[in-house]
């Protein structure tokens, strides 16, 4: 071929390419850039509306309902995913993949803010979120006390956080585990009732005393001057002496009828760290950046501000995601160093010049593929680095192919030079053929549409990039290569490794070749049996969508009783911890109480606030195998299967795009009663279900809540808009914040006013007896006199599915059982269950991944085939040798099966 020509007779040209490729290839690999994970962008958007004190029936219809009405026009729309609690709605709304992020994030927002005229006017909070999907904390850290105060805590936590942010490829840095300071404002109900005063006549008074009013601007000469007015607070006295009210004349100050102090917000968020009491501190890496580099950095600082520490602090890092970035490199550099001792043993018969040559190939032809890597986009992560490890495999065959051929010429008694033109040209079309090939058959993996397309992009575009870099070694450098390097054979049968290698060629594979040529038939035969046979094997091995995570790391999440409190779901986990604690392997876990572990891996995002639910995130010796891990989950399973008093679920990291759980029905339909009923029918059959586990049905219980019933007549002859009601008793109740107070003497601590009754009120209900009402006059009207109170059940949520009411019951596999043999097993049996009419269901789950991946596949494996098969009729001229060579594909499936099949 001329390009081979061409690089042969212009030699110092070849030299200077050659030695570019070297260093673009090392330069490239040390600084692109590096993650764990590939990146998810997909196109959902979470819009949050919170409106406290709202139960999950009038969040529907007051919000969510007309919300969804005018979301669900848009266009591109796929789909909406509702989640309706007490006070919280969070629309999930998702667009079809491909669409311009950016654009349709834009067009959302601007259609939520158009809605918010139309929606209740005491909403607290409408937000649009956009999830970032390198918001992944690649550091977690714990500050490790259990004796500092909770000040000394968020010291040491503030100054850490301090520290990290002044890495420049850091983000997201955040202390989670630790109250937010407060000044209370504690209203004493019993002073306000005999002074007949609303508690919302707090509020009032603390806003109009922290108000900051612009003031206009005025002209003094020939400048012009803006007026200011400061109310801030300067101390807490001044907090104390706000005035109320006057009554009679005589003022009434805030510190007459509530206390003021310093103090924290509740616990929501309990953690630890090995059992111990401790502050969580994390880190996010920013877009584009090289998190290998940048632990280098962050380390000094990290193990610099540890020696700062008071003795009664300690700081552990506990995750670090570099590590296992470094460790999977680590891997590919062994198993480079394999190729390379592969390929020396192989081509021993060729003689060591002749592996010299193909073994410098071998690190080309990756420069050249990670440096088209990093031109199309892509980074280092598990799945390019997998797609470089597939292709270490694969590349080297065109340069053993194209070394072998000069070999070969050159025993004929031809120069050097000779024979690497005329060996390279007789066999250039051959090497393009395969490579072409090679190249198609990993297309189809390239262009997979949607979320699991993009996630598994990086692994195919690698292969891809690292062929062609391959191509291009074997059809110029190699050449090139040889020669220089390769001497002529003095006997030319070769060297001793080819003559024993031909001897045994001739000895065992010619004569069975032989046989089969003398029995086409029964070769035929014997070889369609062997196909079908592996086809009957593909059952039983089953299929999944990706495969588990073989991290050394996996999630227990815990969930009490329904309702419980967050100190009595402490409890339960600390039973938990102490037996995770007898783990040999386990190095480390994490603990979060009331709130789910901080965001680790890319998948699973953290759970919101929740009393009755925990998460430890455990870290296993980071030498502990991927199958020992499993026998440790499975240990615990069994263990903690069932646990007393709450359920207790040992989760694995999976792989792909994110879901709750491999299994999952969703019911349609509009009542809820029904949907409830038929949610205890699919959670018994799964139950039932040999290989499911950790079934969750979300509905199956009620809460217990109490209903502030209001007499709107009597509420109208009285005066008292309803929103006052709502304002007094979430006041009373739930607290609100009423302004910041900053603290001059702490460096400007910002504390926010939170307006309250003491904490020792919260659970009794008598609290309600001593609450006042403004009416339209000013005048306070009992409570009691305006409402009555009583215990109602409601649900603990309704969902919706692109606005249809639906309840999702889910579970997981066993280990030893197949997800697909599941699945199929559940829908046989939703396939008998007779719904009512109006209700239907749906797979979501690993079927509704699986069916978007694979939805409109079928085309682009066509196309594949096509071109498949027009390269090879391209290269063999006629049909009959390209059946020939196609023929060889079913054999090549034999043995992807019994490979699968022994290797589990």
């Amino acid at each position: 071929m001329k390009i081979s020509d061409y690089a042969v007779k212009n030699s110092q040209f070849t030299l200077v390419i050659f030695l570019m490729v070297i260093v673009l290839g090392i330069t490239t690999m040390l600084n692109m850039p590096r993650s764990e994970d590939p990146e998810l962008n997909a196109p959902i958007f979470p819009v949050v509306v919170v409106y406290p004190g709202t139960s999950p029936k009038d969040m529907e219809e007051l919000v969510v309902k007309p919300m969804e009405k005018e979301l669900y026009g848009l266009d591109d729309i796929k789909r909406i995913k509702t989640s309706i609690r007490d006070g919280l709605a969070v629309l999930a709304v998702e667009y079809r993949f491909r669409v311009n992020v950016d654009d349709k994030y834009q067009e959302l927002v601007r259609e939520v803010n158009s809605l918010r005229g139309s929606l209740p006017q005491d909403i607290y909070l409408i937000d649009v979120q956009k999830i970032d999907p390198s918001n992944v904390n690649i550091l977690q850290m714990s500050l490790v006390s259990e004796n500092a105060s909770r000040d000394k805590l968020r010291n040491a936590a503030e100054d850490l956080q301090d520290e990290l942010e002044k890495i420049p490829a850091l983000k997201n840095v955040e202390i989670q585990g630790l109250p937010d300071p407060v000044i209370r404002v504690d209203a004493q109900l019993d002073k306000l009732s005999q002074l007949h005063l609303p508690v919302t006549l707090l509020r009032t008074a603390l806003q109009s005393e922290i108000a900051n009013i612009p003031g206009g601007s005025i002209n003094e000469g020939s400048k012009s001057f803006n007026i200011k007015t400061n109310g801030d607070y300067r101390n807490i006295e001044e907090i104390k002496n706000t005035v109320v009210s006057s009554i009679n004349g005589n003022n009434i100050f805030l510190r007459d009828v509530a206390n003021v102090y310093f103090d924290y917000s509740p616990e929501t968020h309990i953690t630890r760290f090995n059992g111990h009491r401790a502050v969580f501190v994390t880190a996010a890496l920013k877009k584009g950046e090289n998190i290998s580099s940048i632990q280098e950095q962050y380390l000094p600082v990290v193990n610099k501000f540890k020696a700062t520490l008071p003795s009664n602090i300690d700081l552990q890092l506990q995750f670090d995601q570099a590590d296992n970035v470094n460790h999977r490199l680590g891997t590919l550099g062994m198993d480079f160093l394999i190729a390379i001792g592969l390929v020396l043993i192989t081509l021993l018969p060729l003689g060591l010049r002749a592996s010299l040559v193909v073994m410098i190939s071998i690190p080309l032809s990756l420069g050249i593929g990670i440096i088209l890597i990093n031109l199309l986009g892509y980074n280092l992560n598990q799945l390019s680095i997998v797609g470089l490890v597939v292709a270490l495999g694969l590349l080297v065959d065109d340069s053993i192919v194209v070394v072998e051929n000069i070999e070969r010429w050159m025993r004929e008694g031809h120069s050097r030079l000779n024979a690497t033109i005329k060996a390279t040209n007789q066999i250039g079309k051959a090497v393009l053929g395969c490579t072409a090939t090679l190249i198609i058959a990993f297309m189809p993996l390239a262009f997979m549409p949607e979320a699991s397309g993009e996630f598994i992009r990086s692994l195919p575009v690698s292969v891809i990039s690292t062929i062609l870099g391959s191509l291009i070694v074997a059809l110029t450098i190699v050449p090139f290569l040889s020669s220089r390097i390769l001497k002529p054979h003095a006997n030319e049968h070769g060297n001793i490794f080819l003559r024993g290698l031909q001897k045994l060629i001739h000895g065992s594979y010619a004569v069975l070749l032989d046989k089969a040529l003398k029995r086409p038939w029964l070769t035929i035969v014997i070889a369609i049996l062997v196909f079908a046979g592996s086809l009957a094997l593909i059952p039983v091995i089953g299929s999944s969508l990706f495969p588990s995570s073989e991290k050394p790391q996996f999630m227990i999440d815990i969930t009490a009783p329904l309702q419980s409190n967050i100190y009595y779901t402490d409890t339960i986990t600390k039973r938990v911890e102490k037996e995770l604690a007898k783990v040999p392997e386990v190095q480390y876990y994490s603990s979060n109480v009331g709130k789910g572990n901080p965001r680790v891996y890319y998948n699973v995002n953290q759970q919101n606030e929740r009393t009755d639910f925990a998460e430890i995130f455990v870290q296993l010796d980071p030498d502990t195998k991927p199958d020992r891990k499993v026998e440790i989950i499975e240990r615990l399973r069994s263990q903690w299967t069932p646990f007393p008093g709450a359920q207790v679920e040992v989760k694995n990291f999976e792989q792909g795009q994110p879901m709750i759980s491999p299994v999952e029905v969703r019911v349609l339909g509009d009542n809820l009663d029904t949907l409830r009923h038929l949610a205890a029918t699919v959670e018994e059959m799964l139950k039932k279900t040999e290989g499911a586990i950790y079934v969750n049905n979300p509905i199956r219980n009620l809460k217990s809540d109490i209903r502030v019933n209001i007499n709107k007549d009597k509420a109208q002859q009285l005066g008292v808009p309803t929103i006052n009601i709502g304002r007094t008793v979430r006041m009373a109740v739930a607290g609100v914040p009423v302004g910041t107070f900053t603290d001059p003497d702490k460096e400007g601590d910002d504390y926010s006013i939170l307006l309250s009754v003491p904490r020792a009120s919260y659970p009794d209900l008598k609290v309600f007896n001593n609450l006042y009402v403004n009416n339209n006059q000013g005048k306070a009207i009992p409570l009691a006199q305006l409402a009555d109170i009583r215990f109602e059940t409601s649900p603990l949520s309704i969902n919706h599915f692109n606005k249809t009411r639906t309840v999702t019951v889910n579970a997981f596999v066993k280990k030893g059982y197949l997800n697909s043999a599941v699945i199929d097993n559940v829908i046989a049996q939703m396939d008998q269950l007779k719904l009512p009419p109006g209700y239907s269901y749906t797979m979501g789950g690993e079927v509704e991944g699986r069916n978007e991946s694979f939805g409109g596949f079928g085309s682009i494996i066509l196309f594949t085939v096509f071109m498949f098969i027009a390269v090879l009729v391209l290269q063999f001229k006629t049909f009959k040798s390209t059946l020939i060579v196609l023929s060889v594909i079913p054999l090549g499936i034999v043995g992807a099966v019994l490979a699968l099949l022994v290797t589990g």
